[in-house]
């Protein structure tokens, strides 16, 4: 990406004011209906979960795959007559949807997991479809339709509260509260970015050009989003990246585009030649910014995983329009506008005290006389910060999880008071025999027996379900029988072994109930411990495949796969960052500092995660009410992979100047006192909005998008306030003229 030719972007600046008008009437319909395409479910490929859940859905006519928990809490018992007549009307109803399967109660299986302690509660289970199954959440509108209908008609007789909970539920709750948090984070982040923005000017109409670029940007970005979901599976978490990013950077770009061209005017440049200085100073710094954050971007793309893969591609496409629109709409608009951007003239006369170098040109000479002291007191600062990431734990955390608000996670409470929570997301074990051979046939069964009290004696699991845990007390003699003559045996177990026996009797199923007090965290070990035990060998099952699945098994096998390729995603970002700022600023010293700072700014950011959000210090301020005991993988993933780049930005900022004032001056002390005054304000003014947008986000109901947005908005205050404006002009004063080797004086422009 390389910055137009300055006087084409002057000539031709009705055009492409023009062109982007057009741009953004064809993109706007597209991107308003971005959430029809974006999916939910991350799921890493060719993992063993994922060979799980293609098996069961192969192996079995009716497999229990995606269902639907429906909570009814009574004032009466479920042996009153009226409760098992809303019980089984729910249920009759339900069970002739085309979409669903089967539909399971305690008044079917006469299992008393599926009613709570008092026995006012229960859970109907309504499984769906192999064809439902892909595409499942489509259907929670319909259920919920259902449910109420029976919900208003017996609450006035005996007061029933029902909820519609489970994995598809959970997945169109996420996608509904993650596109309303989206738009209201940009409808809250907007005013108070415009008042930063006025502040930062002091003119209405300088203000809302920003706000401008980093709208189109993201209208532009959803709309490319929404033609390439034809080719690309994107995550629902898309969206909300777009929004963050895009508001971020079109407005930090286009306040330094504006600013440098404000004050090319006031060296009395017409317009048009300060719209030509402006390309060639901000426009080239806006470019090399960008790129910097497109680097993390791309590298993301490494990680063979959909869900990263499809929030790497909305990144470049909001990062790459927030730049394109900075050095082409935006320099035209100023083009025609010049001293109009000043307007109302009033407003600056009042914020003339904002503007005032005076303070920051006394900072910039404290720091160039005491560059030891500052860098001894900001590195000290960001060692605090940083210090509570060597307790980090990687998993999925603990409480959180449904997004807080949803009838998903009032239902997902309800199971838990209940003790059934394990129910709806059990560690499902697949046992396949060769072909021809009977899974419980009497060679297996032993091997079966033992599996299933190996994984019932880990005290996180409560119960087991299997063919050998049909009912309590049985030997595996009787097993043996049982199993012998498979009509009697399917006569007598229907429902139960049609979801765990397969018809050709070469798979069968093991679900592992967890315990409540079972953290995500604690359930990620016992699915590494079944594994272990099945890798190690099991008697009687030394020729039957053993595999283990679930919804926490692909949580562990995302992660698996994310912290494998980590390590090259960083190796990447970091030579690449690297190789351009040294072509950039044709020096060894300058870059090497530059990534040095960045690195310690996303160990800050990562530090302060930790601490508010696994440790839970603060927490409640973001609507937890504990601590989330790890931290989700795609979360350093994601923040590493962003706050490199936009740290970056105000690196790039800052150094672009200290190198024009030294190419000027070759004093080294000098240009560095000069680059900070300079830039100090604008560096401030952008950071406030960074923090303004992404701190907004920190407070959004799906935790993944509240950790990032807050990982985020730390790391760009740490980089705003302590690096960039203490610790790189601490240590650009002590390297000297060593700072711009190997260039020379002579190669001063």
């Amino acid at each position: 990406m390389i910055v137009p030719p300055p006087r084409t972007v002057v000539r031709s600046r009705y055009f492409i004011l023009a062109a982007w008008t057009v741009i953004a009437a064809l993109a706007l319909p597209r991107a308003w209906r971005v959430g029809e395409v974006l999916r939910v479910e991350g799921q890493a490929i060719e993992t063993e979960s994922e060979q799980v859940y293609h098996l069961v859905r192969e192996a079995f006519e009716r497999p229990i795959d995606q269902f639907y928990a429906i909570t009814i809490r009574g004032q009466i018992t479920v042996d009153a007559p009226e409760y098992r007549a809303l019980v089984d009307s729910l249920s009759e109803v339900l069970a002739a949807k085309p979409y669903v399967s089967r539909v399971l109660s305690y008044r079917t299986l006469k299992d008393e997991v599926l009613v709570g302690p008092d026995r006012r509660t229960t859970f109907i289970a309504v499984a769906l479809t192999p064809e439902a199954s892909a595409s499942a959440m489509v259907h929670t509108p319909d259920i919920r339709a259902t449910v109420d209908e029976f919900k208003n008609a017996f609450r006035r007789r005996s007061g029933f509260d029902l909820k519609v909970t489970g994995a598809p539920a959970l997945e169109y709750d996420v996608r509904t509260v993650s596109l309303q948090d989206a738009r209201l984070g940009e409808r809250r982040s907007l005013p108070l970015a415009a008042a930063v923005l006025v502040l930062a000017f002091g003119a209405l109409v300088a203000a809302v050009l920003p706000l401008v670029v980093g709208v189109f940007a993201i209208v532009c970005a959803l709309a490319l989003v929404y033609v390439a979901a034809a080719f690309h599976p994107m995550s629902i978490f898309v969206s909300n990246i777009i929004s963050m990013i895009g508001l971020g950077v079109g407005i930090d770009y286009s306040l330094l585009v504006v600013t440098r061209f404000r004050e090319e005017l006031n060296r009395g440049l017409s317009a048009r030649e300060a719209t030509v200085r402006t390309l060639d100073t901000a426009g080239r710094a806006v470019v090399t910014s960008g790129l910097t954050v497109i680097v993390g971007f791309l590298a993301l793309l490494l990680i063979p995983v959909p869900e990263t893969r499809s929030i790497a591609i909305g990144g470049l496409f909001v990062v790459g329009a927030a730049v394109l629109l900075s050095v082409t709409l935006l320099p035209a608009a100023l083009a025609v506008l010049g001293r109009g951007i000043d307007r109302p003239r009033w407003l600056a006369r009042r914020l003339a005290w904002y503007h005032r170098p005076a303070a920051w040109e006394r900072w910039a000479k404290w720091l160039g006389q005491h560059p030891w002291r500052a860098l001894l007191i900001g590195g000290a600062v960001v060692a605090a910060t940083t210090w509570p990431l060597g307790s980090i734990k990687i998993g999925l955390p603990s409480s959180g999880w449904f997004p807080s608000g949803t009838e998903s996670e009032a239902g997902a409470r309800v199971l838990e008071e209940m003790g059934a929570r394990g129910a709806i997301q059990p560690i499902r074990v697949v046992v396949r025999v060769p072909e021809g051979e009977r899974v419980v046939g009497t060679r297996y069964l032993r091997g079966l027996a033992r599996l299933s009290d190996s994984i019932a004696a880990d005290p996180r699991v409560a119960r087991v379900r299997s063919v050998v845990n049909l009912e309590g007390g049985m030997s595996l003699l009787q097993y043996a029988m049982l199993y012998s003559n498979p009509q009697a045996a399917r006569a007598r177990y229907g429902e139960f072994l049609s979801a765990y026996l397969s018809p050709d009797e070469r798979v069968t199923l093991l679900d592992a109930h967890l315990a409540d007090s079972t953290s995500l965290t604690g359930a990620m070990e016992v699915v590494r411990r079944i594994r272990a035990i099945a890798r190690a060998g099991v008697p009687g099952l030394e020729r039957a495949e053993v595999l283990v699945g679930g919804f926490v098994a692909s949580g562990v096998d995302l992660q698996d796969q994310l912290l494998e390729r980590f390590p090259l995603l960083v190796a990447v970002v970091v030579a690449t960052t690297f190789v351009m700022l040294l072509f950039a600023f044709r020096s060894v010293m300058v870059p090497l500092k530059a990534v040095a700072m960045n690195c310690l700014s996303v160990a800050g950011a990562f530090g302060l995660i930790v601490l508010v959000f696994q440790k839970g210090v603060g927490a409640e301020l973001f609507g937890l009410k504990t601590g989330t005991e790890a931290i989700y993988v795609l979360v350093p993933v994601l923040v590493f992979a962003v706050v490199f780049g936009l740290s970056m930005d105000y690196g790039v900022f800052l150094l672009s100047r200290i190198k024009e004032a030294f190419d000027r001056t070759l004093q080294n002390d000098r240009a560095t006192m000069e680059g900070l005054s300079a830039t100090a304000a604008t560096i401030t003014s952008a950071a406030a909005i960074m923090i303004i947008v992404f701190g907004t986000f920190s407070f959004a109901r799906v935790l993944v998008v509240k950790l990032i947005g807050f990982g985020l908005a730390v790391a760009v205050l740490l980089d705003a306030t302590l690096v960039r404006m203490v610790l790189v002009p601490a240590l650009m004063h002590l390297g000297g003229r060593w700072n711009w080797w190997p260039s020379k004086p002579a190669e001063a422009d």
